[in-house]
């Protein structure tokens, strides 16, 4: 990329480059183009830095590409859509992946619809790693719904490999973003077989209108006679974001004639059109992001276009003056999941690696309304009744997760119980009025007795009527 850069503006004697796909490529070029006086529209389609513009005076950020902040909002609001509340993150251990925010983007975003990321898996950044390791701890926990934040080739061997450890059957929840989903239309049978039920999100651009259908038809023939062994000649996002770029350039030498590089800058930050991907009109430097995304489901031997969803406004059908919007993607139709069945994942499994809580329950309870516990002589098991049971059996049933408890049996005096509770001799938690809400060393401080409940309850009813 360095000598390809080095060699144009030396032997070609380029007044500007076009290219670049990503942040790392971007960065190299830029100080090659900076020592030149040459502008570099980058195409990167990552999050590049605020900063980056002051760093390199002649970068222009050319490309429309959603932004990570607005992406993450996307994800959170399928999330949201689906009542899931965990979403484990996956993306591939580079310094872009770290450094441009996913990670915080999409914890704010999960927050904001209360939901959270249950665990960060960072991918080594070699198509050809095993990925063993990885799905299988991910197969072994509860978490059901994933968001896969990677590289084209990363992704295809990553799904490849998922598929053939039975993670893309039912009940699993794979959720891809824009550097996967704007090039899956290129991807062979045997990549898309491996992702099929996949949910994706990708920048959107308008494929309809005569100056669109007019490039597409121009870029098909050309493309096949230079690629003849590809299958797929349809211009994708790259195309259309290329072409707009190479406009506002050719529009900036046809006005600035022999001029010099940051005369050519200013005339490329002062193009004004409407591109195949939009409005296209830059300020301080960089295009304005797409605020709306397409929404698609991988099915069959491509994928279907479920909808849109537009920041600020929601999903909808299509897009148009006229469109309804609404905030749950339910409104888009049926979604084929993985492994093909009609009903909803639920976004989580009951993990076979998670110790099961043990609730410690005592056997001589004064109030029997709140605890009782009994032994049955003919089925040799205790049977554990009463409110505070009830209570905490209802609590579970609403966590939106697995929760895999046993009640113990503690024959001996209150205070015991949670003293044995505080030192973690005997169970990890106890019933009974005892809650272990503090970290204070005095045991008795971490238990509120039942008997004193309804005076709360009825402080509670007083200030709110």
């Amino acid at each position: 990329m360095l000598n390809a850069a080095r060699s144009l503006i030396k032997t070609k004697k380029v007044q500007a480059i076009l290219g670049a796909h990503s942040w790392e490529e971007s960065s190299l070029v830029a100080d090659v183009c900076t020592q030149a006086h040459i502008p570099i529209l980058s195409l990167a389609t990552d999050s590049t830095p605020e900063w980056a513009t002051l760093r390199w005076p002649f970068l222009i950020r050319a490309s429309s590409s959603p932004n990570q902040r607005s992406q993450m909002k996307a994800v959170a609001a399928i999330v949201q859509s689906w009542e899931w509340h965990r979403v484990t993150l996956i993306y591939e251990d580079t310094t872009n992946s770290a450094s441009n925010g996913v990670i915080s983007h999409l914890s704010t975003a999960l927050r904001e619809v209360g939901a959270e990321i249950d665990q960060l898996i960072a991918l080594p950044p070699f198509p050809f790693s095993s990925f063993s390791e990885e799905l299988q701890r991910l197969k072994g926990e509860q978490c059901r719904v994933f968001m896969v934040h990677v590289s084209l080739p990363l992704a295809i061997h990553f799904f490849a490999k998922a598929k053939k450890m039975g993670m893309m059957t039912k009940d699993y929840v794979w959720i891809t973003t824009d550097t996967i989903t704007s090039l899956i239309y290129s991807l062979d049978a045997s990549a898309i077989s491996s992702m099929q039920g996949v949910i994706g999100i990708k920048a959107y651009f308008p494929e309809t209108g005569p100056p669109f259908q007019e490039f597409s038809k121009k870029f098909k023939k050309k493309f096949s006679i230079n690629h003849p062994e590809e299958k797929n000649h349809e211009p994708g996002i790259f195309a259309v974001q290329a072409y707009d770029a190479m406009w506002a350039v050719a529009l900036a030498l046809g006005d600035a004639g022999k001029s010099e590089g940051q005369e050519i800058i200013q005339k490329i930050s002062s193009t004004d059109f409407n591109g195949l991907t939009g409005k296209i009109q830059f300020n301080g430097r960089k295009l304005a992001p797409s605020q709306t995304f397409q929404i698609v489901n991988v099915i069959g031997k491509s994928y279907r276009e479920l909808g849109f969803w537009t920041e600020g406004r929601g999903f909808s059908e299509a897009i148009d003056q006229t469109v309804f919007y609404n905030s749950s993607m339910q409104v888009l139709g049926q979604v084929f999941w993985p492994g093909g069945p009609w009903y909803t994942p639920k976004g989580w499994t009951v993990s076979t690696e998670i110790e099961r809580l043990r609730i410690g329950v005592p056997t001589g309870s004064t109030f029997k309304q709140f605890v009782n516990v009994e032994y049955d002589d003919r089925t040799k098991q205790f049977s554990f009744t009463g409110f505070s049971i009830e209570v905490f059996k209802a609590t579970i049933e609403l966590l939106p997760y697995a929760f895999p408890y046993e009640f113990v049996p503690f024959d001996g005096p209150y205070d015991d119980l949670v003293k044995q509770v505080h030192l973690k001799q005997f169970v990890k938690n106890g019933n009974g009025g005892v809650a272990l809400c503090g970290t204070s060393h005095h045991p008795k401080l971490h238990c509120q007795p039942h008997q004193h409940a309804h005076r709360a309850a009825a402080s509670a009813r007083d200030k709110k009527h």
